[in-house]
C-alpha cells in the first residue's frame, strides 16, 4: 500500500477525478439484473465505500463522473460481438435508457456538479465515450476508479486510463465482482501492476488532510 505522502501527491483535488463505474440500480440495486453481483457489492461494503468516497469528493472539490451502461429499447448500436452482450440481452432486467435501471443507485448521491456519462456499446467507461475528453478538459491527471464489476468494466477502465496517460488509483474495497474471492486476486495480481492500490479509508484520510491543509492555508 502507498504511504500517505505518496497517495497525497497523487490526489491533488485540482487534478483528480473520481469515477464510479456502473453503480446503477439495474446492476447493484435491489432489483438487479445480476443479483449475485448486487449482493456482493452490498455485502462486501464496496457500494457503501463508493458512496463514502463520492461524498468526500464532493466535500473536497474533486470532480465526480458516473459512468452508466445502457441500451436503447430497440437495441440500435448495442454491441453483440461477445457472449456477455448476448446474455445481457436475455436478462429479465434490461438497462434501458430513461428507466430506473440506469439511475445511479443508493446510497450514492449525485450532486449538481457531477457528470453522468452514458454509453450504448462496449465494455469500457472510457473507450468510445466522452469520459477521456471530459477529464482532459478538467485538467485531470489522476483517476480514482470505483464500482463494478471487477470481472470486466473495472479492469477495462483502469487499463484504458493508464493507456491514455492517467495515473489510476483503485480503492480495493470500493470495487466488487463475482465470485467474492476473485476481486482481491484480480486487484493484487493484475491491477496492482498498473495502478496505485489503496483502501477507501486511506483515500478518505488523504482527502481530509488535503482539506485541512486548505483550511490552514
Amino acid at each position: 500500500m502507498p504511504s500517505y505522502e505518496q497517495l497525497g501527491e497523487l490526489l491533488d483535488p485540482a487534478t483528480t477525478a473520481l469515477l464510479t463505474v456502473e453503480c446503477q440500480q439495474g446492476l447493484v440495486g435491489p432489483d438487479s439484473a445480476l443479483p449475485e453481483l448486487a449482493q456482493e457489492a452490498r455485502d462486501s461494503g464496496a457500494l457503501a465505500n463508493v458512496a463514502r468516497l463520492v461524498a468526500a469528493a464532493h466535500d473536497s472539490g474533486i470532480q465526480v463522473i458516473h459512468a452508466v451502461a445502457e441500451r436503447r429499447p430497440d437495441g440500435r448500436g448495442a454491441s453483440r460481438n461477445a457472449r456477455l452482450f448476448r446474455a445481457a440481452a436475455r436478462l429479465p432486467v434490461q438497462q434501458l435508457a430513461g428507466t430506473p435501471a440506469v439511475r445511479v443507485a443508493a446510497p450514492i448521491e449525485v450532486a449538481d456538479e457531477d457528470i453522468v456519462v452514458r454509453r450504448l456499446h462496449g465494455l469500457s467507461p472510457l473507450a468510445g465515450t466522452d469520459v477521456d475528453a471530459l477529464l482532459r478538459n478538467l485538467g485531470c491527471r489522476t483517476l480514482i476508479v470505483t464500482g463494478v464489476s471487477a470481472n470486466v468494466a473495472i479492469p477495462n477502465a483502469v487499463f484504458d486510463a493508464v493507456n491514455r496517460g492517467y495515473t489510476a488509483v483503485v480503492p480495493a474495497d470500493a470495487v466488487a465482482g463475482v465470485p467474492a474471492e476473485y476481486t482481491p486476486a484480480m486487484v493484487r495480481h493484475t491491477l496492482a501492476l498498473v495502478a496505485t492500490v489503496a483502501t477507501t479509508d486511506e483515500v478518505l484520510a488523504c482527502f481530509e488532510r488535503l482539506r485541512a491543509g486548505v483550511r490552514r492555508g
